[in-house]
């Protein structure tokens, strides 16, 4: 995961460097976007899953969020995931 890729995982969960836990698992973008093809790399890496934009949900951007393997990669020292994001957290 590049220090681009971290920053937006980190984001996406919610971490500031000032909450200890995740809270929520999306990140919004499309194609054009300067972070879109940050997520598309994370995706193909299996660090993330991509929902095709929706015109009802997403005003027709791509709806982005981490698989247990990306959200670990971008956790700090003492930082833990939301169970409701990530259930089984093995």
């Amino acid at each position: 995961m590049t220090p681009e890729q971290r920053d937006l995982a980190r984001h996406a969960l919610g971490l500031d460097g000032r909450r200890k836990r995740s809270y929520r698992n999306h990140f919004v973008t499309g194609p054009g976007a300067s972070d879109h093809a940050a997520w598309m790399a994370m995706r193909d890496a299996g660090l993330a899953w991509r929902r095709k934009g929706s015109n009802l949900l997403t005003s027709g951007y791509d709806l982005f969020g981490l698989t247990l393997q990306g959200a670990r990669a971008a956790l700090e020292p003492g930082e833990t995931l939301c169970s409701e994001d990530f259930p089984k957290q093995n």
